[in-house]
């Protein structure tokens, strides 16, 4: 429930369904089950997309297929008393004649831009602005395309609205290394510009679905979170994802939902913004090697924080240079920090099973010979989006780029870290900048 004044809902999408006695009904029903048991129900529900099988050429099995999920799987549903509002898919909108039908058989708001009436829309709810985009409009070139100038207008003409959330059926970043521009995610002639749309109006998050998977991600500090598990039984890759929908709420203090799986147990719960941390909770590190402040794993709620502070290493550097490794003696590193190649790209390596490649996290490139104020954060909560960098105390949090399904909480934090160097000595990729100071703060 919010903590005062706020707005509680629910998040799912992606079903597949609309066909009496196929599987992915039984899957949507569980998932429905549990989202009848709410107590208190949501004030409104967001569906991201896919509901039916959808993807024919016949108008009328289309018909039948949106009459079915209608009236038979979500015929539970009061829709005057809990709205839900759907955004277009590519099984659902994938030419002209599905886009007519998701018009006619929806009746979402007809405030979209000319052309995407009833396919792109915006809903206000007192401080609450969300706004829906097509993600796939046949009339800019079908799958992967967004239109960027309508969303930019709705945007400032709602500056007001306290709280902004976006809603599109594809992602704009890659979800768990499943990426390809247009099939997977937004094409890449709209993705910069619209993101820096929602960072230039403080959007709080975009929530989309299209890849089988719970996911969350920040940018510039705005929240990519991928939920689509409401049904489609063929999850990537199904031995961590789940079925699912997500409970949510935005109040006063920010967003905090938790995704209940098929059975109503939560999974993952996430509270954003990150807290700033007290001044009393940060601990300098001595250089080289020295007893970790954390061992174990980092259970709910949980992070932690490096700051590291020097100069970058001069030009034609490329030798890999430690910023902090962690380890337990006679075993590779389940983790390393340092930068990588001639570019000196920002990386972080985890380590899983023995014996099993690790998995790498890019960030951005520093400037030969420059100083640099970073700081480098691990979010148990937030899955593979959850280790993420900013530069000094006023920039945004941005996640590292990986194509892992899992981040730093299944990482059994060792008990020795070194700072400047890896396990090996003050010789193994040692860092060759002139100078590096570190510190962190644990939550």
């Amino acid at each position: 429930m919010p903590r005062g004044t706020g707005h509680q809902f629910v998040l799912y999408g992606d079903t597949c369904s609309g066909v009496s006695g196929r599987l992915h009904e039984r899957t949507f029903a569980a998932v429905n089950a549990v989202v009848r048991r709410l107590v208190p129900s949501p004030d409104f529900i967001v569906f991201t997309g896919d509901e039916i099988v959808g993807l024919t050429a016949d108008p009328e099995q289309l018909r039948a297929q949106w009459q079915h999920w209608l009236a038979r799987e979500m015929g539970w549903l009061d829709r005057q008393t809990i709205p839900i509002w759907h955004a277009t898919g590519n099984d659902t909108t994938y030419d002209e004649m599905s886009e007519a039908m998701f018009r006619d058989v929806l009746n979402m708001p007809c405030n979209g831009p000319p052309g995407q009436e009833g396919l792109s829309y915006w809903v206000r709810r007192g401080d609450l602005l969300l706004i829906f985009v097509h993600t796939g409009w046949s009339g800019l070139g079908g799958e992967g395309h967004v239109e960027t100038e309508w969303l930019r207008r709705v945007l400032t003409q709602h500056a007001d609205a306290r709280h902004k959330l976006v809603i599109g059926h594809h992602p704009v970043y890659p979800i768990n290394g499943f990426s390809g521009s247009y099939q997977r995610e937004v094409g890449p002639e709209h993705a910069a510009a619209f993101w820096t749309i929602l960072v230039d109006a403080e959007v709080l998050a975009y929530i989309c679905g299209h890849i089988l998977a719970f996911d969350v991600q920040v940018h510039r500090g705005v929240l990519q979170i991928c939920t689509a598990g409401a049904g489609t039984a063929h999850r990537m890759p199904d031995d961590v994802e789940y079925l699912h929908c997500v409970q949510a709420v935005v109040d006063s203090d920010g967003l905090r939902y938790q995704v209940l799986d098929a059975t109503g147990l939560v999974r993952e719960r996430l509270e954003w913004p990150i807290p700033r941390l007290p001044v009393e909770r940060w601990r300098a590190l001595p250089a080289g090697e020295s007893v970790a402040l954390l061992t174990g794993r980092l259970g709910p709620g949980r992070f932690v924080v490096f700051r590291f502070e020097g100069q970058a290493a001069a030009k034609d550097t490329s030798l890999a240079q430690t910023l902090l490794s962690a380890f337990s003696p006679g075993v590779l590193a389940p983790l390393w920090i340092g930068l990588h190649g001639p570019r000196q790209t920002l990386t972080a390596i985890l380590g899983g099973q023995p014996g099993r490649s690790p998995h790498y996290w890019h960030g951005p490139e520093f400037e030969p010979s420059a100083r640099f104020d970073l700081y480098l954060l691990a979010y148990a909560d937030m899955g593979p989006g959850g280790i993420l960098y900013r530069f000094g105390d006023h920039d945004h949090w941005s996640s590292l780029a990986a194509a892992s399904a899992t981040g730093p909480e299944r990482l059994d934090w060792p008990d020795r870290w070194s700072v400047g160097h890896a396990q090996g000595g003050p010789t193994d990729r040692r860092f060759l900048g002139p100078t590096l100071t570190a510190s962190v703060a644990i939550c």
